[in-house]
């Protein structure tokens, strides 16, 4: 694929890249190419679009919001034999982020979140594990997880919800024994 030539050690965003064996990042490479989100957001207000087409929306709008709050773009629509990864970023703080999209026009089938069933998390994690060992994507990073971002029209306009950590189980509450002596 792509790769960088040996003696280049960043890539275009300024990140080390160590190794040259690496996916390029996709944040933007054709500023002509890339939509703002703004223009993305009244595209999804249009009735027309098939739910495929909304949904592709729905994951570039997600990209960009992020990479407006300086989020760096490693991978978009990333296929294993466990299914796709939307979108993988490295936050500022440099935690890869396997980032779910999901969108809906309305709220009228329950919340976005709840189409990601435990089944799905475990195919995610697979997904999540062949990227990471896919020599093409080695970038330095601290941390890894998993977040969920779901966005709704409201009045024509996206409405985000980023859920952070989506995959971790809630801490347990763990009961204090009192001694009654």
């Amino acid at each position: 694929m792509n790769a960088l030539p040996p003696t280049q050690s960043t890539t275009k965003s300024g990140i080390d890249a160590g190794l040259a064996f690496h996916q390029p990042m996709l944040a933007s490479p054709d500023p002509q190419a890339t939509l703002s989100s703004e223009r993305i957001a009244a595209t999804m207000g249009d009735r027309n679009l098939t739910p495929k087409q909304f949904g592709a929306l729905g994951e570039q709008y997600a990209a960009a919001w992020l990479e407006e709050h300086g989020w760096t773009t490693l991978s978009r629509n990333w296929h294993t034999r466990y299914g796709e990864l939307d979108i993988v970023m490295l936050n500022p703080e440099y935690t890869v982020v396997f980032v779910e999209v999901k969108s809906r026009r309305s709220m009228h089938y329950g919340y976005p979140q709840e189409a990601i069933t435990p089944a799905k998390q475990h195919n995610l994690r697979k997904a999540a594990c062949d990227w990471l060992l896919d020599r093409r994507n080695r970038v330095p990073h601290s941390a890894v997880r998993f977040d969920v971002v779901t966005i709704v029209l409201r009045v024509g306009r996206p409405l985000v919800h980023h859920i952070e950590n989506a995959f971790c189980p809630p801490p347990k509450k763990t009961a204090t024994l009192r001694n009654t002596l």
